[in-house]
């Protein structure tokens, strides 16, 4: 019976790369989880070594924790008060140095993302045939 319905349409077979690409997806998904707690700690312990040694932190040490600051926010969700910024800084020079480090770590991810949607776009238009597109 189960093949009967198959064949009719109404089967639920994926065929054979369902797992493969299933297991590709648990992959990057576990991948890119174990990436972000490592940069969260990497974030935490350069906070906390940036106060402890009495060091006060300027423009680069700001540009630092400005870039990694959005890999804390898993970390801040589950639970484990993480510092996100340096209390104790030389003031605008950190300040300007963790705002750019937050918005080129962003305009990364995020134009890794537009240029892949932009991949797929046009991917998707080379795929129409011409007569779909008039």
């Amino acid at each position: 019976m189960v093949n009967d319905l198959s064949q009719a349409g109404g089967g639920t077979d994926a065929g054979p790369g369902w797992g493969r690409r299933w297991l590709r997806i648990v992959v990057r998904l576990v991948v890119a989880i174990l990436i972000t707690v490592m940069f969260g700690r990497v974030l935490h312990l350069s906070v906390q070594v940036s106060q402890r040694e009495g060091r006060v932190p300027g423009f680069a040490l700001g540009m630092a924790h400005g870039a990694l600051m959005p890999c804390g926010f898993p970390m801040l969700l589950v639970g484990q008060d993480l510092p996100i910024y340096a209390e104790r800084n030389t003031g605008r020079t950190y300040k300007l140095g963790y705002t750019l480090g937050v918005n080129l770590c962003g305009a990364v991810f995020f134009g890794s993302v537009y240029w892949r949607v932009g991949r797929l776009r046009r991917l998707a238009r080379e795929l129409q045939s011409p007569s779909a597109r008039s």
